[in-house]
């Protein structure tokens, strides 16, 4: 397989985007995603369209011991990753104190240990063989704590954290690290998660997940460390550091609330 990207979360939303992108100039492609129907279907189209090779692996990237099974399946085909995408992750809203202990273990699990695993799993082969591009997909929600979604918010700063630490390990070696942060998007993500009432995105046009796959895939291809889709929320990142914490935290607060 040549100039083989591994993404994760790519059955659907901005995952699926950034295959169909790294498709498109030729790349071919190792997703990960739960549903063998659904990457069944992305691997027919894709390799229709534009002749390369996709490989699938069905897994499920909370579980314990899912990242390394990944790994070493890759590892077992003889397929060399020279683009990582860690795009899996999904959030919840509400108290945290009335919240499921389980499906808060299972976020944690997916959008920091899964991805925190894979970065450095695959950050030593990059290091050793001299180059190669990582991208985590964090969030807007990186910036500031968020009231009524605490853990989802604080697991994307956790991401853009450590992307930021090990892009300035990383820039001498040879690899490149890149924390893609979106806004609100029209990526299922809100459906899924049940929060189509948040004010945050009740009555607004939302970018496509196709336009922040598009913008992302090209900051990472330019080795960006951090990549803040549309200018609105560029703005949102600038302003926010002459307010104090508290008074930011009341703000998000009052957009998190549904009517």
């Amino acid at each position: 397989m040549k100039n083989t990207a591994l993404i994760t979360g790519a059955s659907s939303g901005i995952g699926l985007e950034l295959a169909r992108v790294h498709a498109s100039k030729g790349g071919d492609l190792v997703l990960v995603a739960r549903s063998k129907d659904r990457l069944d279907e992305i691997k027919n189209e894709l390799e229709s369209a534009h002749k390369i090779s996709v490989c699938n692996i069905r897994k499920d990237l909370s579980l314990p011991h899912s990242a390394q099974e990944v790994y070493d399946e890759i590892s077992r085909r003889e397929i060399s990753i020279e683009c990582l995408i860690n795009n899996a992750g999904f959030g919840d809203y509400g108290f945290f104190a009335d919240g499921d202990s389980e499906r808060i273990l299972q976020m944690i699990s997916l959008n920091i240990t899964a991805l925190t695993h894979l970065t450095r799993l695959y950050l030593r082969d990059m290091i050793e063989r001299g180059e190669g591009k990582i991208m985590n997909v964090a969030s807007l929600a990186a910036f500031q704590p968020g009231p009524l979604m605490a853990v989802y918010y604080a697991s994307k700063a956790y991401v853009l954290s450590l992307s930021e630490a090990i892009a300035n390990e990383a820039r001498d070696r040879g690899v490149t690290i890149t924390a893609l942060c979106p806004g609100p998007t029209a990526s299922g993500f809100w459906d899924v998660n049940s929060l189509e009432k948040n004010k945050m995105i009740k009555g607004k046009k939302l970018p496509t997940s196709k336009e922040v796959a598009a913008y992302g895939y090209a900051a990472m291809m330019k080795g960006k460390d951090v990549a803040i889709h549309g200018f609105a929320n560029r703005f949102i990142v600038f302003i926010e550091r002459f307010f104090p914490k508290h008074l930011i935290v009341k703000i998000v607060r009052k957009i998190q609330e549904v009517d």
